[in-house]
């Protein structure tokens, strides 16, 4: 309650509803009122810095935000970093798949060309230098998209089972190109001379330095002295020297029990232990030894016995 020279301040009592007044001057209510102005500046203040103090202790600080943003910045790093070595991994193991089949085709390739070379297949037919032509047009409305690891790896896989059929079918026909080649080298068939003619046959004949009914053990053929004596099938040289009789003689052993002897030879062109093959030269046509001119001595002998050597030449014809 308020008079005109002060302020009258009522206390009430929690007991019996009694009240007690106390009469106040104006400087005195004044004093008072700053005093509670005060008191409610210091409360709101701290209330105030309750509230920070809380709201600071729920929310982290800014290091401590940096520190977490740091972690999962190095985790995602790591992460990353195992991805991109699970790829270069998977990039080098499909490399070398793929080192490997470049060396398969190189040896299909090569493989191919021995045909070409062989004449089992056309050269003009297969080029094997050259990629297969391809082509075909392209579908407008289709963009076309990559293909993905898992994908790019079951093709390759396709691709290696396809190459390694066509490997094992390629060896087949190289054993039996071989085979077939290595027979026809050691067929014995032919002339073992380029030119000239047959002079004396297989068989009984008169001598001609006695004149006497001799066994003659081969054929003799006649031609220019210095031509090119052949041999009539491959094999390997078992003499390369002067024989009595025979003068300057090669001998070549074609397996199977099957030797060639080419004699009165001027010179001789091998070595014992040389490999020689089907219309190699051998030596020189001569007539060293019992010779009244130059020819070749040929004789054919299977298993030590002798052979009409015009059999095999005859051979040749069919």
């Amino acid at each position: 309650m308020k008079t005109e020279d002060g302020m009258n301040i009522i206390f009430v009592g929690k007991r019996h509803g009694k009240s007690r007044v106390v009469a106040v001057n104006a400087p005195v209510a004044a004093a008072l009122v700053v005093v509670l102005l005060v008191l409610l500046a210091v409360a709101s203040w701290s209330g105030y810095r309750v509230a920070v103090s809380q709201a600071d202790a729920a929310e982290p600080t800014p290091s401590e935000l940096v520190i977490e943003w740091k972690a999962k910045l190095n985790t995602q790093k790591s992460e990353l970093a195992e991805i991109e070595l699970n790829v270069q991994q998977q990039i080098d193991a499909l490399t070398l798949r793929l080192g490997e089949m470049q060396g398969r085709l190189l040896r299909l390739d090569a493989l191919g060309q021995r045909f070409v070379e062989s004449g089992l297949v056309a050269s003009d037919e297969f080029d094997f230098d050259q990629p297969a032509a391809v082509g075909g047009p392209e579908d407008a409305g289709l963009s076309g998209d990559s293909f993905t690891a898992p994908e790019l790896t079951s093709m390759i896989d396709q691709l290696a089972r396809r190459i390694e059929d066509r490997e094992q079918q390629l060896r087949l026909l190289d054993q039996l190109a071989s085979r077939m080649k290595l027979e026809d080298e050691l067929f014995v068939a032919g002339r073992p001379i380029t030119w000239g003619w047959l002079s004396s046959r297989y068989g009984y004949r008169s001598d001609p330095f006695t004149g006497k009914r001799t066994w003659h053990a081969g054929v003799d053929l006649a031609g220019k002295e210095g031509s090119d004596i052949i041999a009539v099938a491959g094999g390997v040289v078992t003499y390369a020297d002067e024989r009595y009789g025979y003068g300057n003689l090669v001998e070549v052993d074609h397996g199977d029990g099957l030797v060639t002897r080419y004699a009165h030879a001027k010179s001789v062109a091998v070595n014992v232990g040389d490999l020689v093959q089907k219309g190699q030269v051998v030596a020189l046509m001569g007539s060293t030894g019992r010779s009244t001119g130059p020819h070749v001595h040929f004789e054919v002998i299977r298993n030590g016995r002798s052979e009409n050597p015009e059999t095999y030449i005859q051979r040749a014809s069919r």
